[in-house]
């Protein structure tokens, strides 16, 4: 039996085994700072409600993460399970309700995101699974009248030396009245039997056969939908607005103003969208509307020709560049992304005088919970938030300002009704909130045999953590750690570099991206980093791997990549090979493209090889998955993606003008996992950052063409 329940269970907490019939117990772990993702050690932990067994040996699991593709409802499961002793196929799993009990434990908040769930929760969900195991022993041993010693626990039973067995179903109501344990032995990795090995994801068989719950598929008695027209023009306001041809629409129930623009209230989507069309909108522009990439393009390539706020300097760079005997320099590009989820968002409300019920695929519990209350004007307990699967998120389902829930929560207030506001595709493209766009500069020095004497990177771009709950703790002395990551810790051996930011700020709204700013610094860094290497006349992989002499892990994994990817051997006429690595999330990912340009400059990749460290490994075949997700990701990007704005307006709509890879564009994709006794690592992000330049690399040694600005879309082969 394996199900997955989208029921939120507020009171479970605090009725515990009254309602449960069964064993519910769990464990909170304190907030830390954030300089790590790991859970920390010998951490107290209080009695909350992760795991319930029930009388008939049902263990349905109570998490505390969004399931968005990630696989985190089988990752997590299986650190339950492999210390609870208890038959897989017996798990259950439901959304957990918003409590503090389930804060991440590090970010203080119910949140899920920075490829953070399994680091986080790798020691808490394994000591509630050995804590509910030592109860059922305990019960079992009570009820024999025995030493617990003498009992084991096994595939949801436990036995005793003399023979006798009990199953946890028979043992629950007893384990319930046991003391919860202060301390845990947790099992030796050697002993693990599920940790480690390729598992079937729990949710699959739902996914397959259409049960699965999206927030998209949300309905109540009595719901209306809605949809909102926006402003064209970031920061625009409405200035007036007729609305007597959209409320002429059948079925059109309502259209109200709401702070983000006008709503139109109809008892079916296309009724509301065939009305919303029919609205005659006046808007006030405000200072955008003359906003251009063009001119932020002009306004970024001066401010990278002047000093930022230094992020990280090493020795003398300017010294050493004036020493170099060669010195090289470029300017490198990428545009803003939008998230372009499979499942546009969405939220439902059922808004009452004295409650509040939400039903939405959400990775920010509670600051979404919380903004729901204030525009309600109702206290956060009063608010009840279901959270569903997820159709993709990438960061966009965890929006600082809670910009779908409050405006959902904002038409239910106007018509007092229970309403699901849906995004179109064209609303989410254009509706903001994107990866910001960069402009970096580099300048590198060498010496007479080649050796990298000097680093100059200066970056600009928008900080994402300005007006979020991160700020404080992310921004130091002008610097957004954000910006930074994966330039500010370069690993490769340079004695003299500098890392310096700009953070100007534009009016079009940002947030994080899959791999944040690892998602453009590992781009730019490793292209660079590329032709250093070829300016010093060395072998790409070669000139990295003697700068990584003192960082192991990531020199294992490009030399792992190299050897699997064939690195130095014969290519197929007219094609090249382009290699990247990058560490990012705690993990250590490895990439080679082999790539093919056509007369006509169009881009084929292949095939792409790729090597991970991510330290202990929980579920293979999902890091395997989650490989091949980051590099199809970010390949879109790479080969296509860019939001673009004219008249401050977003020049793009659709899949047709703002394309993802298709399956007839697919590489092959071969994913190596370095076996690693180190802390877990995050998977859901890392595999993003070094595709990028693996291909445009890849190109360059195909072609003799630099790409410095992406999307890399027809490459001009003429100027090579």
């Amino acid at each position: 039996m394996k199900e997955i329940v989208h029921v939120s269970r507020r009171d479970f907490l605090k009725a515990g085994v009254l309602v449960s019939g069964g064993l519910a117990l769990g464990f909170g772990m304190p907030l830390r700072n954030m300089g790590s993702a790991a859970a920390q050690p010998g951490a107290p932990f209080e009695p909350a409600a992760f795991v319930h067994i029930n009388t008939d040996g049902v263990v349905t699991l109570i998490l505390n993460k969004s399931e968005m593709g990630q696989g985190v409802y089988t990752s997590l499961p299986m650190l339950i399970v492999e210390e609870l002793e208890c038959d897989w196929d017996k798990i259950r799993v439901e959304a957990a309700p918003v409590d503090p009990v389930y804060n991440h434990t590090v970010f203080g908040m119910q949140v899920t995101g920075g490829s953070t769930s399994v680091p986080t929760e790798w020691e808490r969900m394994r000591k509630v699974g050995a804590a509910a195991r030592e109860m059922l022993l305990a019960a079992a041993a009570d009820m024999w009248n025995v030493k617990k010693e003498s009992c084991r626990a096994a595939n949801g039973v436990v036995y005793h030396t003399s023979g006798k067995s009990l199953t946890y179903g028979q043992l629950s109501r007893k384990a319930a009245t046991m003391p919860v344990p202060k301390e845990v032995s947790l099992k030796d990795p050697s002993a693990f039997k599920i940790i480690g090995k390729p598992t079937r994801r729990l949710d699959t068989p739902e996914k397959v056969d259409g049960k699965a719950v999206f927030g998209i598929d949300t309905a109540i008695p009595g719901m209306l939908i809605a949809l909102v027209a926006r402003s064209p023009v970031f920061g625009g306001k409405v200035k007036s607005f007729n609305g007597e041809k959209a409320k002429a629409v059948p079925g059109v129930k309502a259209v109200v103003q709401i702070e983000s623009g006008v709503a139109v209230v109809a008892d079916s989507f296309w009724s509301a969208k065939k009305a919303r069309d029919l609205l005659d909108v006046v808007w006030d522009e405000g200072p955008l509307a003359t906003l251009s990439t063009a001119g932020m393009r002009k306004e970024y390539a001066g401010l990278v020709k002047t000093p930022g706020a230094i992020a990280r300097k090493e020795g003398d760079p300017e010294k050493a560049a004036a020493a170099a005997t060669k010195e090289l320099g470029a300017e490198y590009e990428v545009p803003y992304l939008a998230h372009a989820t499979m499942e546009p968002l969405n939220c439902l409300v059922d808004l009452r005088a004295d409650k509040c019920e939400i039903w939405t695929g959400t990775q920010f519990q509670t600051g979404d919970r919380n903004a729901a209350a204030r525009v309600a004007g109702l206290k956060p307990e009063q608010v009840k938030l279901h959270t569903t699967f997820l159709g993709g998120g990438f960061g966009r389902r965890a929006n600082p300002q809670s910009d779908f829930v409050v405006q959902a929560v904002q038409v239910a207030k106007a018509v007092k009704k229970p309403v699901k506001v849906i995004w179109t595709r064209e609303d989410d493209t254009k509706g903001g909130y994107y990866r910001p766009m960069w402009y970096d500069r580099f300048s590198a020095g060498l010496d007479a045999s080649g050796k990298l004497l000097a680093w100059h990177h200066t970056i600009a771009g928008q900080s994402i953590m300005v007006g979020t709950p991160f700020e404080q703790a992310m921004i130091k002395n002008d610097v957004d750690a954000a910006s930074v990551e994966g330039a500010q810790d370069i690993p490769y051996e340079i004695p003299n570099l500098l890392v310096d930011l700009h953070s100007p700020r534009t009016g079009v709204t940002v947030q994080w991206w899959r791999s944040v700013g690892h998602s453009h610094t590992g781009f730019v860094v490793e292209s660079f980093m590329d032709e250093v290497a070829h300016a010093a006349g060395n072998d790409p992989y070669e000139f990295r791997r003697v700068l990584l002499a003192k960082h192991p892990r990531h020199r294992g994994i490009l030399e792992l990549v190299a050897k699997k990817a064939g690195w130095g051997t014969p290519l197929p006429p007219g094609r090249g090979r382009g290699i990247a690595l990058h560490e990012s999330f705690g993990s250590f990912v490895a990439q080679v493209a082999e790539v093919s340009v056509s007369p006509a400059g169009e881009v084929r990749v292949h095939r792409v090889v790729c090597a991970i460290d991510c330290g202990r490994v929980v579920n293979p075949a999902t890091i395997e998955a989650q490989m091949e997700s980051g590099i199809v990701f970010g390949l879109s990007a790479a080969l296509h993606g860019a939001i673009t704005f004219q008249n401050g307006r977003v020049q793009q709509g659709n899949f047709n003008n703002y394309p993802v890879v298709r399956m007839n564009e697919m590489p092959a994709i071969e994913v190596y996992i370095v076996p690693s006794t180190e802390a877990p690592g995050g998977v859901g992000e890392p595999g993003t950052p070094p595709i990028a330049p693996a291909v445009t690399n890849a190109i360059f040694a195909a072609t003799g063409k630099r790409i410095r600005r992406l999307p890399i879309g027809v490459v001009d082969i003429k100027k090579s």
